[in-house]
Order: structure tokens, then sequence, then C-alpha cells
């Protein structure tokens, strides 16, 4: 009946419920959180992934959340409330959606030492929006929704509910006494974003048609937005070159002749170099931090900058001459297309970047056509990018492995995806099957070096209960292969020593390793079984690790830097 008061319903099946209408089709915890919520939430169909580890779950609702562009939830109880924490930074850092759930000690526990008691706020502080303390179940109809509200409006981010009891007991016993279910929008980003007036869209216009040599900077922003369409469209209108963060990268394909690579420190020379060379830097959905700017040496400071973002507080952060375009990525992306004219040299321009890319892409092609073993690593990521599917998700790891893909990986299909770590080292395997649980009926890659899947490979156990058909396939050197020179200039000059003692380990079977979690495992040390491999693996949809002998001393490519001077 309209106006009629719901019924009273327990904290434990509010919960559930409002998950329900939020879309969450997926939970990652680690026991014990709101054990009777998860016993609701398996009436209302929605899965319960239980992880080996805090960092894991936030791992997985991370990757989940970067996919399908829902908000993640991750779980963990009051004393695996810390490791919960560590696991939001990279979240936190891309700006993915996450709502973060731990029990705490109820008040008469609180101040008097506890077992394992400490202030889970300052843990939160830094790697989320806010840090909400829920005291009571009549608070979560008001704190839910605004948790979920904070996570995707604006520039996304983790949000934290510091929850009653130790797993939330006391909140689950309770009881809500007017159940008002959150508004299901709140449970994606946002569908409509706040619009760009036109005064800056035209101030944007008229910088544009004073440049001779102008770029597009994208990142991930960009990709939250759904402005793919519009960005096409702007650079094929205008002939201008496209580079990309790593976040940003798919935004057009990685083959187009006006894509010219990732830019900052993970790039390949002609990014950095083309940058540096415009006189004009657009910067879509893209913070312009140090990873994309390469220290914020490219573009030059001095630079003219548009600065295209929907979070006002990241335009200009770190270039001063900066023309502010406030609002929705997709919308001021589609308006600057309708407002500018393209000039003559804007093709000059175009033609004479595609010619730097080409040169290079010559240049390494060797190495990825190389029969050689131990296999490289350009042939290693030629495989990967010929054996996956037009709708496909590769999932990187940082380190070797983001600039390894960022440089050698082509994403050629529109349809494809790229999501990579931010900076924690492991983050790609249970991301990995976070996204697969995200998009079900898509294919996921992940991409780990060894050093990065020693992290979390107990999730091969996760893996196989669930039968989660993610493809892992292991960049396997024995070490960590970026730090390398390093270690090795650091012991110049000096007789004797152990340099493999600060970066090398193994040698690890992995394909052994994972047959004994029940995932099938493929070792390949011959290039030319790594392709037949990996499409056999995609087509089987099911859990398959795939080990690939290398060698850790070969370089991925090093990034361009301007002249000093």
């Amino acid at each position: 009946m309209p106006g009629q008061t719901p019924a009273p319903m327990s904290g434990a099946r509010y919960i559930a419920e409002s998950f329900q209408a939020l879309g969450v089709s997926h939970v990652f915890f680690m026991d014990a959180i709101l054990r009777p919520t998860l016993v609701e939430m398996e009436e209302l169909g929605i899965t319960r992934i239980l992880a080996h580890s805090e960092k894991s779950a936030a791992y997985m609702a991370d990757g989940y959340a970067r996919v399908s562009g829902r908000v993640g939830v991750c779980m963990a109880q009051s004393v695996g409330a810390a490791n919960l924490a560590a696991g939001l930074q990279d979240a936190y850092l891309h700006r993915a959606p996450l709502v973060a759930l731990t029990g705490r000690k109820e008040p008469m526990l609180r101040y008097r030492n506890a077992y394992q008691e400490v202030p889970h706020t300052p843990l939160y502080a830094s790697v989320t929006k806010e840090s909400m303390d829920v005291a009571e179940a009549r608070e979560l109809p008001h704190l839910l929704a605004q948790a979920f509200r904070m996570a995707g409006d604006g520039s996304p981010r983790p949000v934290h509910l510091d929850l009653n009891g130790l797993g939330g007991e006391v909140l689950e016993k309770g009881e809500v006494p007017n159940p008002v279910l959150p508004d299901p929008a709140l449970g994606r980003l946002p569908a409509h974003r706040p619009v760009a007036p036109p005064a800056m869209i035209a101030a944007a216009a008229r910088r544009l048609a004073q440049a001779k040599w102008p770029v597009l900077v994208i990142g991930a922003g960009a990709i939250q937005a759904g402005a793919q369409a519009e960005v096409l469209q702007l650079a094929e209108s205008c002939k201008i070159p496209v580079a990309t963060s790593l976040g940003g990268r798919t935004i057009i394909a990685t083959t187009h002749p006006l894509h010219i690579g990732t830019v900052g420190t993970y790039s390949a020379p002609p990014g950095n170099r083309l940058v540096h060379e415009a006189d004009l830097v657009i910067y879509v959905g893209c913070h312009a931090g140090d990873q994309p700017t390469n220290n914020y040496t490219v573009p030059a400071q001095g630079t003219a900058i548009v600065q295209i973002d929907i979070d006002g507080q990241e335009i200009g952060r770190n270039y001063p001459d900066t023309t502010a375009v406030w609002g929705c990525p997709r919308q001021a992306v589609a308006d600057l297309t309708a407002a500018v004219s393209p000039r003559e040299s804007w093709a000059v321009w175009a033609e004479y970047a595609a010619g730097i890319v080409g040169e290079w892409r010559a240049e390494v092609a060797p190495l990825r056509q190389s029969d050689a073993a131990p296999m490289t690593v350009e042939r290693l990521c030629q495989e990967v990018s010929d054996a996956l599917p037009e709708n496909g998700v590769l999932v990187a790891d940082t380190g070797y492995s983001g600039i390894w893909t960022a440089t050698m990986l082509d994403l050629p299909h529109p349809g494809q995806s790229y999501l990579r770590a931010a900076g924690s080292l492991g983050w790609a395997f249970p991301a990995a099957l976070g996204a697969q649980c995200g998009a079900p009926e898509r294919p996921v890659v992940c991409f780990s070096g060894d050093g990065a899947f020693y992290y979390h490979l107990t999730e091969l156990e996760t893996q196989r209960r669930w039968n989660i058909p993610v493809v892992t396939v292991i960049n396997n050197n024995s070490g960590f292969g970026q730090g390398t020179p390093k270690v090795a200039s650091f012991y110049a000059g000096r007789e004797g020593g152990s340099p493999e003692e600060i970066n090398r380990f193994g040698p690890t079977d992995f394909a052994a390793l994972a047959r004994e979690f029940g995932v099938e495992g493929i070792r390949v040390e011959d290039p030319a079984d790594l392709g037949p491999a990996l499409r056999q693996a995609i087509a089987a949809r099911k859990p398959v690790l795939i080990d690939v002998v290398t060698d850790i001393h070969p370089r991925a490519p090093e990034a361009w830097e301007p002249p000093i001077g």
C-alpha cells in the first residue's frame, strides 16, 4: 500500500537486501565477518567468495569494480581490519569504487587493552574517502547508502564502514525500524555526471585552435566515463595523436595510426618524445601525477595544457598554464569536437608522430618474433596479444609486468580492457579473479611476474573452488628483474659478494604448483608452444596457469628522458 511503513528488519537481513538492491553480485571476504548476513545473502543469490587473505579480498573487489563499473564490496573481521586497509591502497590510487566493511570491538571492550584492538579510523584515513563508524542497526539505512554514494560519486574511491561487534554481530542482531532500501543507482558508477559549462568548452577550443602540434593524454577517468567513442571521434576528425596513462589504455586500439603509446615512467620511447614535442597537451581524465608525466618532465613545465576532469581538485595541480574543463569527460570531449575545426598542421603532425612510432615498432619487431630460448618477453607479449579475444580483459601486475604490457602488448580491439596494478605488487592475480566475477562472459587473462605471483598464490585454491576461468600467465625469470641492473651497480668495484641474495629466488615450477591446487598447469619453454597453449586455455573456459620460462637479464624498454638544460 502507498505510504505503508515497511516492517522492521534485522540488521543482517537489511544489509543483504540492500546489497541485492544495489546490484552487488559478489562479496569478497575473510572469515569471520557478518556470518548471519552471509547466510541471508545466499538466499538472495549473492555469491560469497571466501579468500585466503584480507588483501586478496580487497584486490578481488577492486578488479570486480574496475571491469564492471559496479561498487565492489570487501569485508573482514576486526582482527583483519589492518590487512584489509592495506589492500585498499591500489583501489584508492586508481580511483576504483569500493565499500570495505570491518567489525570492531564493542563499546565496553574499547580502550581497555582488548585482544588485538587498534583504532581502525587512522588505518583507513589515507586509503578511503571516508571511514564511518556504525554503532546501531538503525543507522544502516543512512550510512550504507552514503558509503555507496560516496564510493562512486565524483572521483571514485573506497569508503569504509566500521561495524559494531567483532564480526559486526551487534548490528546484525539489531533491528532496523524503517528498512528503506538504498537507491539501486548508487551501486554503479554514475550514469549522469555534471556537465562542463559552455564557457569552459569555448576556452579549451580557443586554446586548441592556437596549437600546431596538439596531443591527447587519456587517463582512467575517461575509461570510467565511457568516453571511448568520443575520444576516437576527436582524434580522427582533428588528426590529434593519442597517448595514454596505463589506466587509459584501450581508450582507442593500441594499433590505431594515431595511438602513440603510454606516456611517463612506463613508456616506450616514442610516447614521451612526442608528448614532450607537443605544444598543447589535452589531459582527459588523467591526474597528471609523476608516473604519467615522467616525474613532471613530460610535458615540460610551461607547456600549454587543457585538462578535462570530473574532479576539479585535479585540474592544474601539477601544471600551471592550464585551461580548466570541469565536468564529464565524455560530454566535454564531444562538445570540444563540435567546437573546433582542424588545422592543416595537425595532419602533418599526426603523420610525423605515426612515422616515429612506426620506426620504433619496426626496431623491436625481431624481438617480438624471436625463437630464442629462454623466451624473450617481447615474444611472450606478442603471443598474449595474438591470443586475447576481441572482448578479452588483460590484468597486469605492477613493475616490469606493467612496463612490458604497456609497451609490448598490443590491444587492437575496441572491446578489450586493460586493468593494471597502481603499485601494489601481487595485485593482479586476485584482481583478475574478481574481474572474472564482475564480467563472467568475458575471457580474463592475468599477466604476472613470478615475484608478484608468490604474494597470493594461495588463491589458486579459491580459483579452483569457484571454477573461475582466469588464464594466468607467469613471466618466470626467478627473480625481481626490474632491479637487477641497480643491484649489480651497487656491487661494482667490489670483490666477491652475493648480489643474487637481494633480488633472486626460485627456480619454481608454478605449473606443477598449480596442479597441486587442482588448477591445470602448463609449463612453456619453447616459444612455438606458447600460442597454442594460450588459445586452448582461453577457449577451455576453466582455471589454467601457464608458466613461461624467461631470462632475468633482458631489459624492458626505457622511458625517453628530455634533454637536460
